[in-house]
Parts: C-alpha cells; structure tokens; sequence
C-alpha cells in the first residue's frame, strides 16, 4: 500500500513540475499570443453590392442586429428617415474606428456620430465614383468597476447607448457608406471627461454638450472617455463610484478634465460652498488623479444666459469659477477658463442672438413637444459645438500634451468672434425629447 502511495506522490508530483514548465512557457510566449489575438478583434465589413472586399463580411440591408450574430444594422425604432445605426457587440476599451464612405452613382454628404451622439466626423463630401476614407477613436465604457463595485448609474442613464455592450454607429440620411473596420486601439492617450449636464453626451434632440463634441477635433492618438452626468455635483459623482471608475482604467499619462459648479452651487449644509466642499472636493479630485499617474485639468464652469439690464452676461455662479481658477493655481493645474470664454461668446452673439446657442425653441418644433422650450441653461449642438472650440482653444494656449493631436484642418478660434449661425449645420439624430436634463 505504501508502495502505491509512493507512485501516486511521484506522479502527482511530476504533474506539479509539468503545470509548472507549462504556466512559464505560456507565460513566455504570451506578447506572442497577445498580439495573435488582438489582430483576431479586427472586424471588417463589406457594405457595397460588387465583389466582396478581402477579408471582409457582407453586410446586406437586411442584417438586424442580434445577439447572435454580434453585429448589424440597429434601432429600427429610430427611424424616421434622418439616420441609420449599424452595431458591433464589443467589450469595454478604445476603438479605432475607419469608415469608407462614397457611392458608384451619386454624391454624398457624410456626418458619422458614435454612441450617444458623438460627433466624429461631419460633412464629408464625396462625389459620385469617389471614395474618402475617415478614421477616428470611440471609447467604451463599462459600469462594471470589478468584483465588487459598479457605477450607480441614473435610470435615464440605463437605457442611453454610452452604457450599453456594443458600439454603435450613426449615419445621417445622406450618408454613402461602404466599408467599415473596427479594431482594439489599446496604445491612445485617454481623456476622461468628469462633469454635469453641461458636459454629458446628451443622447435626444435638441439637447447637446461640449463633451459629445469635443472627439470631433481630434485625430487618432487620443481617445474621449465622457464620464459626466446631468445633475451631478463633485460629491455625487464621487459617491456614485464615478471617479473610482475613470481610476481604475486610468493609465499613466491620461487626463482627466473636471467641470463642476453648475449643482455645487445649491448644495448649502455645513461646509459647502466654492471655498468650502468644492474647493476641497476638486483639490481630491486632482491628488487622486496625480497618483494614477494622470494629469488632471481644470475647466471653470459654462455660464447661464443670465441677461443684465444692460443686455450683458451676469454671472449668476457666485464664486464657483473664481474658486476653479484659485484650485488651478494652487495645486499647479492647467486651467480652461470657459466660464470667462463662454460669458465672452454669448455677450457677442448679443441678447437675443444668445438664444441660438440654447434650447430654445416654439412649441411644436417636435414631436410631442406641445409647449415652448426655452432654457438658458443647456444648450443645443450648435452652442455645445461653439464651446467645444472654446476647449480646444484652452488646450492649446494652456500648451497641453494632447494639443499636437488636434485635427490639422482647425482654424483659430476666437470665443469674442464665434462661428456665424447660418454658416453651421447639424444632421439631427431621430430621437427627441422635451424633458429637461437634471440640473439647472
């Protein structure tokens, strides 16, 4: 008996060696294997109707998205003839993105949103026979902190397309689009964006925010990670596990750009107030941040259209932006000032011109919108759009590391001298809503 017992030890412990060789040998070879596999996540696809290009997967207009297949053309609920969505079923991480865009037969005007529209190009031309290709980054993220945690997501925020398991792709009605290649983009500087209904992608008509614009101006290399939130305050966002979120996927080198003030200002128990919590809170912000390896940015807030007598910007933020400004200077950060950038933009739109900048609208400029929207407060693409070059103007004078990926075609940009109305279009996206983002 013993003897047997001695072989069964000698094998067992023959098989502890071999598992043993076995995790060092794999563990050897694994940059090897790592690389196999993520050239296996590159998905192609072939939208055209002649022979199929190599390498590529047909894909027919009667290709609806299912769980199954992983990928096809989505939201049939959406449609109203403004757009079409096409989806790929894909885990948390950044994506370069590359679309060929163009007809054999007709012309064609290209604006391309991602997720909760995102603006990623806009106003590709191409003619009839002609073919242009467009290559940009779309991040997604996960709720899913690790084994324990998940971000306390809103119930708006359930169904929003920023939080579900695939990315998906807007084409507006005009759209021509050929071929489509999406891979793992694991090597790009991620911006994470924290902040209110001022920077949230705001996922209806007519309601927009800088944050939903801000991937437009930039070429791959960097990757936008919009974590903001309508209603949200510094405190909430970090109560909600939002901040732990952006740290744990956080990598050297990243930044984070925070823009709080708007909710913080109605939050009055003891110790609030600009020089209070919110100081203190966005000091916080800006240590955990260093400690990751990041490098965090301050922004001041958006102003309200608040009009004075004399048909001027007031400030109606109390000492939040100057707060901003005092934290930015102390802890040594960089400073976008767009609350004194906005405050100038709207003063030359003028009084009444402002208005273009907001959501505000007459009654039935809708569906089911029965009453006049008139918000000065949130604002619509254009205003989002105006103030996402107000931020690309800041990364640029405030000499950031990402500035050298800023698309190369950006004329200067001066918020006293903002882009004239009727020179700017925007492709509206086929849901809308009349509610009101949180906050005010």
């Amino acid at each position: 008996m013993k003897f047997c017992n001695d072989i069964t030890m000698g094998i067992l412990y023959q098989q502890k060696r071999f598992f043993a060789f076995l995790v060092v040998y794999v563990l050897s070879i694994w940059p090897v294997h790592k690389g196999w596999a993520q050239q296996q996540q590159r998905h192609k696809f072939d939208f055209g109707s002649g022979r199929l290009l190599k390498g590529h997967v047909r894909v027919l207009s009667t290709d609806v998205y299912s769980r199954d297949s992983g990928y096809g053309f989505d939201f049939p609920g959406y449609s109203s003839g403004k757009a079409f969505y096409f989806s790929l079923a894909l885990p948390e991480g950044n994506y370069r993105v590359t679309v060929t865009l163009g007809d054999t037969r007709r012309s064609s005007l290209n604006t391309v949103k991602a997720e909760s529209r995102r603006l990623m190009c806009e106003k590709v031309k191409t003619r009839a026979g002609q073919s242009v290709k467009k290559t940009f980054i779309v991040n997604l993220k996960s709720r899913i902190i690790d084994s324990q945690d998940t971000v306390s997501l809103k119930t708006r925020e359930l169904t929003k397309l920023d939080w579900d398991d695939r990315l998906t792709l807007e084409f507006n009605e005009g759209s021509a689009l050929r071929a489509l290649e999406i891979s793992r983009a694991d090597d790009q500087v991620t911006v994470f964006l924290a902040g209110n209904s001022t920077v949230v992608n705001q996922e209806d008509e007519p309601w927009a925010s800088w944050g939903q614009m801000i991937p437009r101006f930039f070429k791959p290399g960097v990757a936008i990670a919009n974590h903001a939130e309508s209603g949200l305050t510094l405190g909430s966002f970090l109560a909600g596990k939002r901040l732990k979120k952006i740290l744990q996927v956080m990598k050297k080198g990243d930044y984070l750009f925070i823009e709080f003030g708007h909710n913080d200002q109605k939050e009055k128990g003891p110790g609030d107030g600009a020089y209070g919590s919110y100081t203190k809170r966005l000091k916080f912000f800006v240590d955990e941040v260093r400690k990751k390896g990041g490098i965090p940015v301050i922004l001041s807030s958006t102003t309200r259209r608040s009009i004075g007598e004399d048909g001027l910007i007031v400030n109606s933020l109390g000492d939040f932006p100057d707060a901003a400004r005092k934290v930015a200077v102390t802890e040594k950060v960089a400073l976008i000032d767009l609350n004194r950038m906005t405050t100038e933009m709207f003063n030359a739109m003028g009084a009444e011109g402002s208005k273009n900048a907001f959501v505000h609208y007459p009654a039935n400029s809708y569906p089911q919108q029965d009453k006049a929207l008139a918000d000065n407060t949130h604002f619509n693409p254009y205003g989002a759009y105006e103030i996402a070059r107000c931020v690309v103007s800041g990364i640029k004078t405030e000499g950031l590391g990402i500035a050298r990926y800023l698309v190369d075609d950006l004329p200067a940009f001066d918020p006293r001298k903002p882009d004239p109305l009727k020179d700017w279009s925007w492709p509206e996206s086929p849901k809308n809503t009349s509610v009101k983002p949180d906050g005010n």
